[in-house]
């Protein structure tokens, strides 16, 4: 097992942590150049600029050069998470304003081509893309991420099965990729189609338990299967370091207000199943509904 694995054990969880139903935004940024709106190279030099600044904990970086995520700190509601988020988002644009850069946000670039970005030089990911090869290279989509404190294991893993028949409405509410490589794709969404090349992607598999959920890992982990639960990218899943259930599934949208009011969504529901039974959800009803929102976006049946 890794050192990695190993920092990030998968029953080492903080649920019950902190206090319930707190809410952490995640925006991953196209750089563009701002006269041809191409994507360029810059997130490295972002990071240094911002290493000793106040905002260094919120920049990361992502697999791409001309990608970049910021995030909120853990917020107690929504409305403060939305301060954050409109405070990250202005001095994102700044930060890259200093590095002759311009900010896009949808979930994917109209016309620019995957084979010429630059990976960034971090050992990780390019560990990730011998593994998965051509799904990895062609992963140039960015995604709205929302992380909500569940109080305890079990009530995480019952909210993350619940949560799989809501992924349909936050693909629709969200659906901000239309075009891909130059052409219009006939998706709201083509974002989940490029995505849905990984492995451990799309909809979870359903969990009676933390236990099984963390025995499931530990097996994919002790056969050299992954590294650890962060190479599972469910559409919604657990995040045992955080003590959070992480909504994936949704693309980055371009107005703040989008990303506010789907996080206010996602924190919602995330409530209410907390002290609700699930409805039952078939996989393939769960797999067929985010198709046609992927596909149709708000004019899904």
């Amino acid at each position: 097992m890794s050192k990695l694995a190993e920092a990030l054990d998968v029953r080492d969880h903080r649920f019950g942590a902190g206090a319930p139903f707190t809410v952490g935004i995640e925006e991953e940024y196209m750089l563009l150049d701002s006269e041809s709106f191409d994507l360029v190279p810059g997130a490295e030099r972002m990071l240094e600029a911002e290493r000793d600044g106040a905002y260094a904990e919120h920049i990361a970086p992502e697999l791409f050069d001309s990608l970049v995520e910021f995030h909120t700190a853990v917020c107690t509601t929504v409305p403060d998470a939305g301060v954050e988020l409109r405070r990250l988002r202005r001095h994102a644009a700044l930060a890259a304003r200093h590095q002759r850069l311009s900010l896009g946000s949808a979930g994917t670039h109209p016309f620019s081509l995957f084979e010429r970005q630059h990976v960034m030089p971090r050992d990780r990911y390019h560990a990730l893309l011998h593994e998965l090869q051509y799904a990895g290279r062609r992963e140039l989509i960015y995604g709205l991420h929302v992380h909500v404190g569940v109080h305890d294991p079990d009530r995480a893993i019952h909210v993350v099965n619940a949560l799989r028949a809501h992924l349909c409405e936050l693909v629709a509410l969200s659906a901000n990729s239309p075009f891909w490589r130059g052409a219009s794709t006939g998706y709201a969404s083509c974002r989940h189609m490029i995505f849905s090349a990984f492995p451990r992607s799309g909809p979870p598999p359903e969990f009676a338990s933390f236990a099984e959920y963390a025995e499931v890992i530990e097996q994919l982990v002790d056969s050299g299967s992954l590294e650890d639960y962060t190479r599972t990218w469910w559409d919604v899943r657990p995040h045992p370091r955080f003590g959070t259930v992480e909504v994936r599934v949704m693309d980055a949208v371009t107005r703040v207000d989008d990303a506010i009011a789907l996080a206010a969504y996602v924190q919602a529901l995330v409530h209410h199943y907390a002290g609700a039974p699930a409805a039952r959800c078939h996989p393939v009803l769960a797999e067929e509904n985010k198709w046609r929102a992927a596909r149709y976006g708000l004019d899904a049946t």
